[in-house]
């Protein structure tokens, strides 16, 4: 038996009785149904058993009601039916209250029919049921397979399958991205557990269930399918279906987010990208080749993103890269941006369409929390990345490309540790790395001499406060808190500081001076190194 309360007592003849507490509980799902004969019957009771009864073993005390009540709630009974007339004229209003309280079913039985009427009723009708859903479960198999022989791998084509198995679904890739969802549960319930290692698994999930099978393309995982909905429990026939839809998903899926996206962007958009770095190709042919594929990440302003995979990774160089890529594609970070990515020399250079984000600067802690997903799951903890200043024209997208390299060796001259590194972090450094040591040394020096002058823990000290302050943009707290010290001490230290140097702070001409001096004298450490 699989129907609701609500669907029970629709059924003659326990449509003559009447749902008199618990609505809230409406919903539960009976499995079976049975008659209580001894007050131990709680030890017995199995999930979505709904019992009958007379009243007989409570008649006197009505206390021990309430408490079966509470048991039979516990062990996850669908409801009680309490037939009166014999024992009880009436149920005591203690119980109806417990019962509403609970959300637990409470049902008036109807006195003109015996038990075996009312549950012989209710078997005949779950059998009329499964006899029409297995009758419309084959309908949608054959209409399945006929999508399957003729479908188009389109943008509708989820929604396409949704409409014929006619069960809610959500696709999960094999890196744990929720691709697609249309069924009432969260990402966060969806995932739980995640990664899974199980094969199919039917799960219990709020007020329904959830059928979860592994999509295969070539004997690989490329991701899942979760059937759910609450309420209505899935019949055990279903599974057959599910099973189905997802080797059709698995079609899918390896033609769009595999073979055809990969063939397309990363040999022919990526070739052609190698190209007009090399200046084989000017930048109106790329542009053209993207438009044809319908990229328009180019047509306003833009910005663009190189995530590298570092030195020293152990396995196939060319596997690690293409993980990167697929991490990048599905990343829950990017889902409402425009994007594309496809794989250039040791990492995964990507172009983000800026307009969104054309005053508020916040593409970099957007890359923050996409590899923060990344570290999450512990993927891949060995890549950086790098952002180039925002750009407004197709023609300057080399010179983008060039910031994102010189990005990373920047960083790593200048000792910068930041995952995410930012080419207007470095971009000073990028403009004077060509100035000879001698004068990056005798220019330092100038600059900071009285307060170099000073005693040497002193000195050590406020030069630590003053690039922590330049390092954080001028702003104190952020400067404290590096520094783990209160902001007054920062604001104290910074006041002495400018009386010593002679500096306002307020003044851009005197925070530009100090701050290519301490750049200076990292270029100079570095240089030094070597």
């Amino acid at each position: 038996m699989n129907m609701t309360v609500e669907q029970a007592l629709s059924v003659y003849p326990l449509s003559e009785g009447r749902l008199i507490a618990g609505r809230d509980g409406a919903a539960r799902i009976v499995k079976s149904v049975n008659v209580m004969d001894a007050p131990d019957i709680t030890e017995w009771i199995k999930d979505g058993e709904m019992l009958f009864t007379t009243a007989y073993v409570m008649k006197d005390r009505p206390e021990e009601a309430i408490d079966l009540l509470r048991k039979l709630h516990a062990r996850g009974s669908a409801g009680l039916g309490i037939k009166l007339g014999r024992f009880w004229t009436n149920v005591p209003q203690s119980i109806v209250e417990e019962a509403d309280r609970l959300g637990f079913p409470l049902i008036e039985l109807p006195y003109q029919f015996t038990f075996s009427d009312q549950m012989n009723g209710l078997f005949h009708a779950e059998l009329e049921r499964n006899t029409r859903s297995l009758q419309r479960l084959l309908e949608k198999q054959k209409k399945l397979m006929q999508f399957a022989l003729g479908a188009q791998s389109d943008s509708m084509f989820f929604e396409q399958v949704q409409a014929i198995v006619e069960t809610p679904f959500a696709v999960v890739s094999s890196r744990g991205h929720l691709i697609y969802n249309a069924t009432s549960y969260g990402d966060k319930q969806l995932l739980e557990g995640w990664p899974w290692r199980e094969g199919v698994r039917r799960l219990r999930a709020g007020g329904g269930e959830m059928y979860r099978v592994p999509v295969e393309y070539k004997r690989e995982c490329i991701g899942y399918a979760v059937f759910g909905r609450h309420e209505v429990a899935l019949m055990k026939e279903e599974e057959g279906l599910f099973v189905q839809t997802a080797e059709i998903l698995a079609h899918h899926l390896s033609c769009i987010y595999r073979d055809e996206l990969e063939r397309s962007l990363n040999r022919d958009l990526g070739g052609m990208f190698a190209r007009y770095l090399s200046q084989d190709v000017p930048v109106g042919m790329l542009t053209a080749q993207m438009e044809d594929l319908g990229i328009r990440v180019l047509g306003g302003s833009y910005q663009c993103v190189l995530t590298k995979v570092m030195s020293g990774v152990d396995g196939a160089h060319r596997e690690v890269i293409k993980a990167v890529r697929e991490e990048l594609e599905y990343n829950p970070a990017f889902r409402e941006l425009e994007v594309v990515h496809f794989v250039v020399g040791n990492g995964v250079f990507s172009i983000f369409r800026g307009d969104e984000w054309a005053v508020s600067g916040k593409l970099p802690d957007i890359m923050n929390r996409a590899l923060g997903c990344m570290l999450d799951k512990g993927i891949l903890p060995q890549i950086r990345m790098s952002v180039s200043n925002k750009k407004t024209k197709p023609a300057v997208l080399r010179q983008a490309y060039m910031e994102c390299s010189e990005a990373f060796e920047l960083a790593e001259r200048l000792g910068v540790a930041d995952k995410v590194v930012r080419f207007e972090s470095v971009e000073l450094a990028y403009v004077f790395r060509h100035v000879p040591t001698n004068e990056m040394r005798t220019y330092g020096q100038e600059v900071l001499a009285e307060l170099l002058a000073k005693d040497p823990d002193y000195a050590h000290e406020m030069l630590r406060t003053l690039e922590a302050f330049l390092e954080h943009d001028g702003q104190v707290n952020e400067a404290a808190k590096h520094l783990f010290v209160h902001r007054n001490t920062v604001a104290y230290r910074l006041e002495k500081i400018g009386e010593i140097l002679g500096a306002d702070f307020k003044k851009m001409n005197d925070l530009l001076r100090l701050k290519l001096a301490f750049m200076f004298r990292r270029m100079l450490d570095e240089r030094d190194s070597e």
